[in-house]
């Protein structure tokens, strides 16, 4: 299987690490396109356009601004070590072996606004492009014409190339929207994390974006493959419910 992940807002580039292996994205041109876009704003238009603060506007201009196309690990870092939102603290990549994280390249796949999709160990530098921004190109007036189908057609190719039975959909709908479902050709498994609340299963968004990484790190310690053996996910107290799953969707409850 292949685990699909969101990435996170928040991006921790200091915390030292021994990781010393690395590949480049796949999509570096249409990355190239993008930043040539955010290039021509201000950081005025750029926090009108991302939503963000005057603050976090000057970060991201000044990071356009100063980017660079020749990266190595002395002025970028490998992604699965780069974002520290919710889902990161759940998959908790500190606790990889070495092995973890030589099978996490085989099997996560963390989508991107800005990158496309990325392998764990793909080299990125510091960047804030959310999958919903309307920024408009040449392809579209969003990133979801930008990217089209481009995301979709490499899946294919990695599941071919890991021989792998589905993808496993870990991510918010924000950015899982952007693959086109219709494109891929093996079957695509939903999960669902609930909590009790008020005599209700509900989702809560903090905790199942923790359990989300929570389950992609299961995947990649357990080296699961089939289906079924998701089923015996038990962190954080959650517990799979056969009544509320589905065949494309796997209900966990809490």
């Amino acid at each position: 299987m292949i685990a699909i992940l969101s990435p996170a807002k928040t991006l921790d580039f200091k915390t030292k690490y021994n990781l010393v292996k690395y590949t480049h994205p796949e999509f570096l041109k249409d990355t190239e396109l993008l930043i040539n876009e955010l290039k021509k704003m201000n950081s005025i238009e750029l926090a009108s356009l991302m939503n963000i603060s005057s603050q976090l506007s000057e970060l991201n201009f000044k990071r356009y601004l100063d980017w660079s196309f020749k990266v190595d690990l002395s002025n970028a870092r490998q992604s699965i070590l780069c974002f520290k939102g919710g889902v990161y603290k759940g998959l908790d990549v500190e606790s990889f072996s070495s092995e973890d994280l030589s099978y996490s390249q085989t099997s996560i796949r963390i989508l991107s606004g800005l990158y496309g999709l990325l392998k764990p160990f793909d080299l990125i530098q510091p960047y804030r492009l959310e999958m919903g921004t309307k920024l408009p190109t040449l392809r579209g007036k969003n990133l979801y014409d930008f990217w089209d189908t481009k995301i979709s057609t490499v899946l294919n190719k990695c599941l071919d190339k890991y021989d792998s039975n589905f993808i496993l959909n870990l991510a918010s709908n924000e950015y899982f929207s952007v693959i086109k479902t219709n494109k891929i050709n093996r079957k695509i498994i939903d999960v669902k994390f609930l909590d009790k609340k008020n005599d209700d299963y509900k989702i809560i968004s903090f905790f199942a974006k923790k359990a989300r990484g929570a389950m992609a790190a299961f995947v990649v310690k357990n080296k699961i493959k089939l289906l079924n053996d998701l089923k015996d996910f038990t962190s954080l107290g959650y517990s799979f419910n056969k009544e509320k799953s589905s065949d494309d969707t796997l209900v966990f409850l809490r």
